[in-house]
């Protein structure tokens, strides 16, 4: 799922200029607690729509932009969060902005004035959000998903710990040899799929700053029997691991440093 972030004064009718430009399921995030309005302008409306904060009105407790994404991504193609900052996301500026959009990919003073189709280059150019939910959901779409009776997945996270006594880690942060990495999970996933009895695979390792208990990367195979999916499971994230070129950072309570210059 490709999910960006909208923000300024003319957000909503920005927003509406852009919905009319991808091809797919978009989801709509709110993190103000009401949904905004561009001086009375109507509210853009997306296929589903979440609002989110101290008045969430969405189906549950304590619902936050992250959580509201995590319910989109299995089945949405685009997830656009009005107004949110806390997450990094490509973001689109229309209007007047406050300061968190000083760095927007994609600025315009007005509604008007927004280029759509560079404004989508940027949100397809940027890292997709993705969960283990969406990516189990991916391969059950495969063609050849009738000839399976396996998924198998793996998930790496953040651990904040080895020991009782050990300095606790707050946060990773990774960064990727761009091109080269994306190129490397998809050669590694082509060469799992061509092995008897793996149908399709799915590599996927988040970057920039994830903290303490968060999920890293995932491996999702889909076979035809349990042992041919647990088997590329294994190889994926171990080849994943060896191959891809990804630079961790780790920050603990005491010590911040990059885990390669340690190695």
């Amino acid at each position: 799922m490709h999910a960006f972030a909208v923000l300024g004064d003319e957000a909503e009718t920005g927003l509406r200029r852009l919905l009319g430009a991808l091809d797919g399921r978009v989801g709509v995030v709110r993190d103000d607690g009401r949904p905004a309005r561009d001086g009375g302008a109507a509210v853009a409306r997306g296929d589903t729509e979440y609002v989110v904060g101290e008045e969430w009105r969405a189906g549950g407790d304590g619902l936050g932009v992250d959580g509201a994404l995590d319910r989109l991504a299995p089945d949405h193609e685009y997830a656009a969060v009005v107004s949110a900052t806390a997450r990094e996301l490509p973001r689109v500026a229309v209007g007047d902005a406050d300061v968190e959009a000083a760095d927007a990919e994609i600025e315009a003073e007005t509604a008007a004035a927004l280029d759509v189709e560079a404004a989508v280059e940027a949100i397809h150019a940027a890292e997709p959000y993705e969960t283990l939910e969406s990516l189990v959901a991916s391969v059950k779409r495969s063609a050849d998903a009738d000839r399976a009776g396996a998924i198998a997945t793996f998930t790496g996270r953040v651990r904040e710990r080895d020991g009782e006594d050990d300095d606790p880690t707050r946060y990773l942060e990774f960064e990727k040899y761009d091109g080269v990495a994306e190129r490397t999970m998809r050669d590694i996933e082509s060469e799992l799929e061509a092995r008897d009895g793996v149908l399709d695979v799915r590599l996927h390792h988040r970057t920039g700053r994830i903290e303490a208990g968060e999920d890293i990367v995932f491996t999702v195979v889909l076979a035809g029997h349990r042992e041919e999916a647990f088997r590329a499971v294994e190889d994926g994230i171990n080849r994943l691991k060896d191959e891809v070129p990804l630079f961790k950072k780790e920050v603990t309570e005491s010590e911040t440093f990059w885990v390669h210059q340690r190695d």
